[in-house]
């Protein structure tokens, strides 16, 4: 093939319509556990994502909630794949085998966020949220029926695989995937170009700009306890259980229950079977399981 600029055109076209195809093809799972906020700066602030107040009767003028001046910032950080291709490859009209290698580029960007998310869904017991506590932690300030402060648990410590309970019906999820700039495909592949005149390499790559953080931390739950009957249902206590500045129920409805493939096993018995065992007095019981089908089973292997 000869190397003229419309033939580099038309490759860049081919290899981009590879990369978008299999971006688009590609199914993510982050969605289900963070929220997509848009950012046109390099940070975004969040107010306390836990001051939104209950309805109240109309009676005089209106009651003002003035939002926590407390913020938390997520910066936006910049990302980047490439790869070169060799002159001599185009020129013998090789660049048909680098076509995979792009598509597998279209879906790595597609999973890039899933990576991101679940990677600080892993480490979220050490990383600071709005209220100044771990995100998973066993004292995050809240309030009881009356609207008085106590301490709340969304962590429960053991041994074990991590897994999580998660409410995915609020608006506000627990996690944040904060766009900046979309991830594209773009070439350097100008004959006049530093890397083709001095070293013969046609570079193609993908380049974006991104961040996660946390978002609110009473729609999740962390445990590294065994994946028990008694243990889940602690888990859906502590996370039901949460109330509103103004006493309120915050109506947390645990749906997701999240775990590593380690933990499918186990999972998919807990919220499939009609049956399962118990310790009574130290002796295993077959009793009805009144968890079946409480929430949906979510294998994440980038939690593993």
């Amino acid at each position: 093939m000869d190397v003229t600029p419309q033939n580099l055109r038309a490759i860049y076209t081919s290899l981009s319509t590879s990369f978008n195809q299999r971006l688009r093809a590609t199914t993510t799972l982050y969605g289900r556990v963070a929220m997509d906020v848009n950012s046109t700066s390099s940070k975004n602030e969040y107010p306390r994502l836990d001051d939104l107040p209950g309805f109240r009767e109309w009676v005089g003028d209106r009651h003002v909630h003035d939002l926590s001046e407390m913020t938390y910032a997520i910066q936006n950080k910049s990302f980047e794949k490439t790869i070169g291709i060799d002159r001599d490859k185009i020129e013998d009209d090789e660049i048909g085998i680098f076509t995979p290698v792009v598509q597998q580029f279209g879906q790595d960007t597609a999973l890039f966020p899933d990576l991101l998310v679940f990677d600080l869904m892993k480490r979220a017991n050490q990383v600071v949220c709005y209220d100044s506590q771990y995100f998973f932690d066993t004292d995050h300030p809240s309030y009881n029926d009356q609207g008085r402060e106590i301490s709340v648990s969304n962590f429960q410590a053991g041994a074990g695989p991590a897994w999580y309970l998660i409410d995915d019906s609020q608006v506000i999820k627990p996690f944040i995937y904060q766009k900046r700039r979309p991830f594209t495909f773009v070439s350097r592949t100008a004959l006049t170009d530093d890397n083709v005149f001095n070293a013969k390499k046609f570079v193609y790559g993908v380049d974006g700009r991104c961040n996660v953080g946390v978002g609110m931390w009473q729609t999740a739950f962390m445990s590294k306890a065994a994946l028990t009957p008694d243990n889940y249902a602690a888990a859906r206590a502590a996370m039901t259980s949460i109330r509103r500045r103004d006493g309120a129920p915050l109506a947390i409805a645990p749906r997701i229950l999240v775990v590593p493939p380690a933990l499918e096993g186990a999972a998919r018995a807990l919220m499939a079977n009609d049956m399962i065992s118990k310790d009574v007095g130290g002796t295993p019981v077959a009793v009805s399981n009144e968890w079946k089908g409480t929430a949906e089973v979510l294998v994440v292997p980038y939690l593993g």
